[in-house]
């Protein structure tokens, strides 16, 4: 079964990175936005057929995600084994593990940012998480092309295996009593984040080896977990350098 893939980014990056099939690429007529000729003149290289076509076709295929003007029918969304991501990681390790984050847009968001630093892959549950849908690659702009995502079936047992490798857990909580900033990063680590209305799932959270929050100084009681994401990440970079 294939997959649509929306917008001129995603789009673009699902072509220069070449690592899955795509059938054809589908693109608004009469549109000379510099990014759409860049994506036909990628595709024509690679042999991949190009089909103008007017807007309401564009928008019948998706109409709830802004297209940009070009839609990709690309094969399936291959997600990498945890232990091929534990094998292909650097030293020190950067990993970010979701636990019920359900919209696939702070999905999207979260991979493009833990792609923007380097960090070594995803860990996402089979089940109660957002998996890799059209509206997440398009939130990621690309960048899961590049990004390795594994979907596991138990978050707590596979954190068991990560301390086994080597990779100091980090969860977040608004109760914990330390700082983001105050935890040694430097290491291997895996940042794990729940969603905003409930955080992080009991059990994952006694296992991870600590627990960090976020100051809250406003009145809203937490960040939007792509935010809080991208604030544990650039501090995991802050710290290494």
């Amino acid at each position: 079964m294939s997959e649509r893939i929306v917008g001129r980014n995603a789009v673009l990056e699902l072509l220069r990175h070449g690592n899955r099939e795509v059938e054809r690429v589908l693109i608004l007529q009469g549109n000379t936005h510099a990014r759409l000729q860049q994506i036909r003149a990628i595709a024509e290289k690679r042999r991949i057929p190009c089909e103008f076509v007017p807007r309401q076709t564009l928008d019948l295929l998706e109409p709830d995600i802004p297209h940009q003007g070009v839609i990709a029918i690309a094969s399936p969304t291959g997600y990498t084994p945890l232990e091929t991501i534990l094998d292909n990681a650097a030293r020190p390790a950067t990993l970010v593990m979701l636990d019920s984050v359900q919209d696939p847009r702070n999905l999207g968001a979260i991979i493009r940012t833990a792609e923007a630093v380097k960090a070594d892959g995803l860990i996402i549950h089979k089940r109660h998480s957002a998996s890799m849908t059209t509206a997440a690659y398009k939130s990621s702009s690309g960048s899961a092309e590049y990004l390795p995502v594994a979907q596991v079936t138990n978050l707590a047992q596979t954190i068991d295996t990560l301390k086994k490798s080597g990779i100091w857990v980090v969860g977040t909580d608004q109760n914990a009593q330390t700082l983001y900033t105050a935890v040694d990063l430097t290491a291997s680590v895996c940042l794990v984040l729940g969603n905003e209305a409930e955080g992080l799932r009991r059990l994952v959270r006694e296992k991870c080896d600590w627990l960090v929050r976020l100051p809250m100084l406003g009145h809203v009681p937490s960040l939007n977990v792509s935010v809080a994401a991208g604030v544990l990440l650039y501090e995991v970079v802050r710290q290494r350098s």
